[in-house]
């Protein structure tokens, strides 16, 4: 366990089993229902997102695109790499806190299609009008899972000489896992 610092990356691991930084991730998670998907393509080519999202009891994040968007495209051809961050963009410059996840996507099972949908129509608190059929065969769109495999929080900003630099907490991914979230 380490505190943060230039040699780890300022990335404090000190923190990442405390249940009141597992909950700020997680209401996070809660609290915002856009987060910045971040893919790259084969050849390196960064690409960056907004989209809707939902969330069911694993953590495990949902969203629905076209399969020609270049997120997906990327998702499709870099092994479903992905990173995600979510945050409150409406507040004061330095006091931004945010949750950060990187992972793998895929597109869901056509099995799992219904079930996902009423998370989306949940977290949209509206009727979507559409039918499962809507992310199958021929349909330009599909539902895509993202399941986290680490997992990390806004820190502490520490002062180093007349600068500020920002820290990260490394949350334990089985703690964050094993937290069951409100739905």
């Amino acid at each position: 366990m380490q505190v943060a610092s230039a040699t780890n990356g300022w990335i404090n691991t000190i923190d990442s089993e405390k249940p009141e930084i597992i909950a700020k991730a997680q209401n996070l998670i809660i609290n915002n229902i856009y987060c910045t998907l971040s893919t790259c393509s084969p050849a390196g080519e960064p690409w960056a997102s907004p989209v809707f999202f939902a969330y069911d009891e694993h953590w495990y994040i949902y969203w629905s695109s076209a399969i020609v968007s270049q997120h997906s495209q990327n998702i499709y051809h870099n092994s479903g790499r992905v990173a995600i961050a979510i945050f409150n963009s409406s507040v004061a410059q330095g006091s931004a806190e945010g949750v950060y996840l990187s992972g793998a996507a895929a597109e869901i099972n056509a099995d799992d299609i219904e079930k996902t949908m009423k998370l989306l129509e949940k977290r949209a608190n509206k009727q979507l009008n559409r039918t499962v059929a809507d992310y199958l065969h021929d349909s330009p769109r599909r539902i895509y899972q993202f399941q986290p495999q680490q997992v990390w929080l806004t820190g502490n900003r520490l002062a180093v000489g007349n600068q500020l630099v920002d820290t990260k907490i490394k949350i334990s991914l089985s703690s964050f896992l094993n937290s069951k979230p409100h739905l």
